[in-house]
């Protein structure tokens, strides 16, 4: 890539905007340093938007070519230092690229709004867009055309004088808020640790847990076992530390992140963000936020969202107060003192489930080391779809602990560069996540294959063991593998079609329904041996994975859709919030709550999906994909888990086609039907 309009001396002195004489073009992380972003998102702005002047002041007559494609391709290399920057800031970041992130982003949403309220641009693009009928475009062309002239009109297009500035103005603000949302809740996160100096507070904790704690103990210069608020050490400790007070303590720290009278409380950032949401949606005609983004999502509208998560409710609540009265009694037989707590639930849970079905998490932990998992997942790739993976030492890293890799088709052609990024660390984010650096495209016959990075947050590997993940974490990065190979695997024109740039309520869908393999013996007996002795699973854990899958089902079907009425509560408003965010939160969660509220903790304020990433009003999707998985899953179930017509189905109709089709005509030409919720139901034993 290069920005050809700057001087060649610049050019030269700045990796983000020189050739990169790389493999496959991937960014040169080792020679991007912090002070090469300012200057580069500068220089790529002015190109763009040079790019886009050259559309407004053109004297043709606006065509499909030279104002819809110009405009599709318009900011490129612009979109790739953006992605290389905020990749970096969710996994490898600190206080300067934070910075630098903060001071982008208003950035580039001026020139967002600059394309979006052009008025002589999109009358432009109306005059294309009217001729639709007569212009003899594709399917994907068609698609293209519609998503151009509705992103204007929903980019505020249609607005005037001051309205289109207000609109301008809330569009930077919730830009700034995002980012601020995002570090207070990584910095929160990182703020917490549990030091434990005495032995006998590790009672209950598995040998290898502990390791690992007081591994990271040494790495912070302390005697003792550190434990943290990153996913591996707070879900271990919440799972299996004896001691309730700590437990207690543990709890409320992770729980009251962003919600302590500190400089990184998030309480007026969500009054804030929703307000904006809201003054949005109304300034473009929407009675709220929620309106605004369903109308372009599978659901369409809040009622039918909330109808399928009151459906879902009906469904699961008799099996959630069931799962709570089980494991309440069982505590209490087990020596539990008053009434169970929201921090003793994962622990009695574990130990319930080990006594119903003689499945410990302990036990399962050996056969899945992270290599061969990675490898079973890779070998489940070539099974279903003929891929090859090799690791490339030569494409740059932005980390150590990141891997690289080259994708191969069937056929020998190169389809895609991978980074592997796995390990907790201060500088990422908590979750797991996948994202495409550069989207795969072929406008005007121009390939481009994709680079897409896969980041998680999984169990280290100690000093006298390798990484041994949890069944939670081989579901996790099946899950975000699916990503992977919706970004792989795309075969489209355009970069904005292309992969997940999907309906956010059909985006789950390839990346779920690759955790079914999760519980498949024929596939665990793959790469599944235990790290010590070689030997494979045993039938009978398997077996016992497999009666434990729906362990506890209700529950946590109640847990997902809390969070999805939660989400559609601060996104339905009407009126301007001012009240408080805790009471706002719980008469939202309130018909799933099953245990009495917790002073001190807040959901909301580390609702990261919702407030600093683009699942505001699409939390549901989440549950909505689980009926799309179920439902498409059980054709490989019946066909066989590696049947090939079934596979290239999906790959040629879901995986390749992006979002160049509306996504239930593209489920159609899979399934050969509409989806059904029974699929789901009785995966998940809450049939009646």
């Amino acid at each position: 890539m290069t920005v050809y309009n700057l001087q060649n001396e610049v050019k030269e002195t700045n990796p983000l905007l020189a050739e990169w004489n790389t493999p496959y073009q991937t960014p040169p992380f080792p020679e991007i340093k912090h002070e090469h972003f300012i200057p580069a998102i500068d220089a790529a702005l002015k190109e763009a938007k040079d790019e886009v002047d050259v559309v407004i002041n053109s004297t043709d007559k606006p065509t499909f070519q030279n104002t819809i494609v110009a405009l599709e391709v318009a900011g490129e290399n612009l979109e790739l230092i953006a992605n290389v920057l905020y990749n970096l800031n969710s996994a490898e970041t600190d206080d300067t690229i934070q910075a630098i992130a903060r001071e982008v982003s208003p950035k580039l949403s001026e020139f967002s709004n600059y394309v979006s309220l052009n008025e002589r641009l999109f009358g432009k693009v109306k005059e294309v867009y009217s001729q639709k009928e007569n212009l003899n475009l594709t399917q994907e062309d068609l698609q293209l055309l519609e998503k151009k002239y509705i992103g204007f009109v929903r980019s505020g297009a249609n607005l005037e004088g001051e309205d289109k500035k207000r609109y301008a103005e809330i569009t930077t603000e919730l830009s700034k808020l995002s980012l601020q949302f995002g570090e207070n809740v990584l910095a929160e996160t990182n703020a917490y640790q549990l030091l434990i100096t005495d032995k006998n507070d590790l009672a209950g904790i598995p040998e290898s847990e502990c390791e690992e704690a007081a591994q990271a103990a040494k790495s912070k210069e302390k005697e003792g076992w550190l434990f943290t608020l990153q996913g591996p050490s707070f879900v271990g400790f919440m799972k299996y530390a004896d001691n309730q007070k700590l437990r207690e303590t543990m709890y409320r720290a992770y729980t009251s992140r962003g919600f302590q009278q500190n400089d990184k409380n998030n309480e007026d950032i969500i009054r804030k963000t929703v307000n904006l949401k809201l003054e949005k949606a109304k300034l473009l005609g929407f009675k709220n936020h929620a309106e605004y983004v369903l109308a372009e999502r599978m659901a369409e509208n809040p009622k039918r969202v909330n109808d399928f998560l009151d459906q879902l409710h009906a469904a699961s609540r008799p099996a959630a107060q069931k799962d709570y009265t089980e494991v309440q009694e069982f505590a209490k037989s087990h020596g539990l003192m008053g009434e169970l707590q929201r921090w003793d639930w994962s622990y009695y849970s574990e130990k319930l489930k080990n006594e119903n079905y003689g499945f410990d998490e302990q036990q399962v932990k050996p056969y899945f080391q992270l290599e061969k998992v990675r490898d079973g997942v890779f070998d489940l790739a070539t099974r279903l779809y003929g891929l090859t993976f090799k690791e490339n030492k030569e494409i740059p890293v932005y980390h150590p602990d990141a891997n690289a890799y080259e994708v191969y088709d069937l056929d020998g052609s190169f389809l895609s560069v991978l980074y592997l990024d796995f390990f907790p660390r201060e500088s990422k984010n908590g979750g797991a996540w996948m994202n495409d650096l550069r989207a795969e495209s072929n406008v005007n016959g121009k390939a481009i294959r994709p680079i897409i990075t896969v980041v998680c947050n999984f169990t280290k590997p100690t000093e006298t063991k390798p990484s041994l993940l949890t069944f939670n974490e081989v579901t996790t990065l099946l899950h975000e593998f699916g990503h992977a190979l919706h970004g792989m695997l795309a075969k489209t024109i355009y970069p904005s079609q292309s992969g997940t740039n999907v309906y956010r309520d059909f985006v789950e869908l390839p990346s779920q329904v690759m955790e079914n393999w999760a519980t498949q013996k024929e596939w665990l007996d793959l790469f599944a041996v235990h790290y010590e002795t070689g030997e494979k699973i045993p039938a009978e854990l398997v077996q016992k994975l497999i009666n434990a899958e729906n362990f506890q089902a209700g529950y946590a079907s109640e847990r997902q859709l809390s969070f999805g009425m939660n989400d559609m509560a601060w996104h339905s408003i009407t009126e301007p919030m001012t009240g408080d965010i805790v009471e706002f939160e719980q008469k939202a969660i309130a018909p799933t709550e099953l245990f009495n509220p917790v002073v001190g903790s807040c959901l909301s304020t580390a609702f990261s999906h919702i407030f600093a990433g683009g699942y505001a009003a699409g939390y549901y999707g989440y549950k909505w994909a689980e009926v799309l998985d179920a439902d498409a899953f059980s054709q490989f179930k019946k066909n066989g888990i590696f049947d090939k017509a079934t596979a290239t189905s999906f790959r040629k109709n879901i995986l390749e086609k992006g979002g160049t089709e509306h996504p239930m005509k593209l489920y159609v030409a899979f399934r050969g039907q509409e989806p059904s919720i029974e699929p789901l139901l009785e995966r998940s034993g809450l049939k009646g």
